[in-house]
């Protein structure tokens, strides 16, 4: 498929360490495709599923101590230990090749190996970047055919180049205790041994697109960036692109593929989807700064998905899915998961594999479906796919928006007082703690620009790459913006309706970018006024009410500040200067 030499090199070199009974290159065609998932059914790693009700569609199980990313596990080889910074786990890249290479020695004995070349981002497109992955799953072959652009075609555009990215990936015994997820920043490597989940061995996800790019992105003037990516469409058929960046739980797909209310949709208002997760960014010929979404798929949560919650998500996987670590519905051989609908099977498989009677095993206080259980699904599937997403030159992004889960200080909706406030804004993005999450009740977990257990590098050096954009792209850069779907009334109620009424702070949103709406300037930023946001059609819902989610309280802005202090001392000398500045401009404006 390839006379690169630095690939046929490692190749060999890989295949001597792990030594494979044979290797098969995959091609992209669907009639490959087709004979992996029949031997994956004969071996019992995969289940078809009902092709009638799922066409395409198949079912897979992971082993039960291996269901999600480890972050502890999850290391990032930079040669000096201060450039993986204090938000990574680092370890000296020679050791972390002898564990890995120790580890991995001799394990595809028996095995296959596969090697897939695959794009990141449109084939050909000055925005992406090519990898090869070397696994001995076919799950991880029929995965990364979803979620990446596989195929001959990407070895055509490579040629000669050695600008690629290693990825290898070993199954092994699946062992927790030998389970490691490395990148080598500096010599665009990954290495992943002692998995079969999703997040740690479809090596082009977060691995090569957030871990890898950030640190490539750094060094070559672009942005690596967890934000979801959206076109909003106005009646007079002009689409504005919006990234967004949240921590996990905050809603993310869902407003990638939020459907508007009802009197926005008789207007003509549309929502386009270009990416749910990732977006790499660069500056355009025109100064402007574009986006495309370097994936070709959703790997979704599938717990809460249902047609009231993210109805495009859902219908995104009725064919050529993957369903991971969810139940099955024995009588007719279709998947079931928490949420999905108020039915579940009587006769059901539980993620695990026991056959169950579903309604008793939920009422004894189990869980069907894994937590995060997932679907991997085609975005072609996507009813609301945005015509730009094969676009090689991306879409141009008026607007960055940061937001958490907090259930008060933070408004509805503020913007930044300039492109540096934003990084700062950006910076101290988080969510409170819950119930639900491990540790103290009400402490906010920093999540700078979600990308705490993404970023390749020292997060200090990250930040100064930002403001560095905002140099480079001057005036013609998007403005920033934070919003905050999450305040709660004294009940724990959520004041604001959210899901596709929050179209209606998006297009304020970009109002504010056309300088077509005023704001009220406050000690944190631009809020509305409450008369400048939509309220049509909304029930239970007033201006009074809107008021009370947009307030600055500078007392407890104050206090936000004490905790953001306390979270910039992590980043010693490496914090940069205007973030320092920023923190102090907040303390001024918010004394008593």
């Amino acid at each position: 498929m390839t006379n690169n030499k630095t690939i046929l090199a490692w190749i060999d070199e890989m295949k001597a360490l792990v030594n494979p009974d044979q290797v098969v290159w995959i091609d992209g065609s669907e009639e490959q495709l087709e004979e992996l998932r029949k031997e994956a059914v004969e071996s019992g790693e995969m289940i078809k599923l009902n092709q009638e009700k799922l066409p395409g569609c198949y079912y897979h199980r992971t082993a039960p101590n291996d269901v999600a990313r480890v972050e502890d596990r999850t290391l990032i080889c930079s040669r000096k230990e201060e450039d993986a910074g204090p938000t990574n786990h680092w370890k000296e890249p020679q050791e972390a090749y002898k564990m890995l290479y120790d580890i991995a020695r001799g394990s595809y004995k028996g095995r296959t190996m596969y090697v897939i070349p695959y794009s990141m981002g449109p084939v050909g497109s000055p925005l992406a970047k090519i990898g090869v992955e070397l696994t001995d799953s076919i799950y991880v072959v029929l995965n990364m055919s979803i979620m990446t652009r596989v195929g001959q075609k990407v070895m055509d555009v490579l040629g000669d180049s050695n600008d690629w990215v290693r990825g290898l990936h070993c199954k092994c015994d699946v062992d927790p205790e030998k389970r490691w997820i490395c990148q080598f920043p500096e010599d665009n490597t990954i290495i992943s041994v002692n998995s079969a989940y999703g997040g740690n061995v479809l090596l082009g996800k977060k691995c090569f697109a957030l871990r890898i790019a950030s640190y490539q992105a750094k060094n070559e003037g672009w942005m690596a960036e967890h934000m979801l990516i959206l076109g909003v469409e106005n009646p007079k058929g002009e689409v504005k692109y919006v990234c967004a960046a949240f921590p996990s739980a905050c809603g993310k797909t869902n407003l990638a593929m939020m459907i508007p209310p009802e009197g926005y949709r008789a207007k003509g208002y549309k929502v386009w989807t270009v990416g749910d997760d990732i977006a790499w960014m660069r500056k355009g010929p025109d100064g402007r700064l574009y986006a495309i979404n370097p994936e070709n798929g959703f790997f979704g949560v599938a717990p809460g998905t249902n047609m009231k919650s993210n109805p495009n998500a859902l219908i995104s996987t009725q064919k050529g899915a993957i369903f991971t670590n969810v139940a099955r519905n024995l009588d007719d051989n279709t998947v079931w998961w928490e949420s999905l609908d108020k039915n579940p099977p009587v006769n059901a498989e539980e993620w695990k594999g026991a056959k169950v009677n579903g309604p008793e095993y939920i009422a004894a206080g189990n869980k069907l479906a894994h937590p995060n259980s997932r679907f991997t699904a085609p975005t072609a599937n996507c009813p609301c796919l945005s015509s730009e997403f094969e676009n090689p030159q991306g879409v141009p992004v008026s607007a960055i928006v940061f937001g958490g889960r907090r259930p008060d200080t933070v408004p509805l909706v503020y913007q930044s007082r300039s492109w540096n406030n934003g990084v700062f804004i950006g910076s101290i993005t988080g969510s409170e703690t819950t119930a639900a999450a491990a540790g103290a009740v009400g402490v906010v977990r920093r999540d700078p620009m979600a990308m705490l257990p993404f970023c390749g590098y020292n997060m200090g050096d990250y930040f100064k790459h930002w403001i560095e954009m905002g140099e480079m792209l001057g005036d013609k850069a998007p403005k920033i913006f934070n919003v905050n779907w999450f305040r709660v009334d004294e009940d724990g109620h959520f004041i604001w309706p959210g899901f596709g009424d929050n179209l209606r702070v998006l297009e304020w949103i970009l109002k504010r970018c056309d300088n077509e709406v005023d704001a009220v300037e406050t000690a944190i930023g631009y809020v509305p006024k409450p008369e400048d946001i939509n309220l049509e059609g909304l029930k239970d819902f007033d201006e009074e009410k809107l008021a009370s989610i947009l307030k600055v309280d500078n007392a407890k802005w104050a206090k936000e500040a004490v905790g953001v202090e306390e979270f910039y001392k992590k980043f010693g000398d490496k914090l940069p200067q205007e973030l320092r500045d920023e923190l102090n401009g907040l303390e001024e404006r918010t004394k008593a």
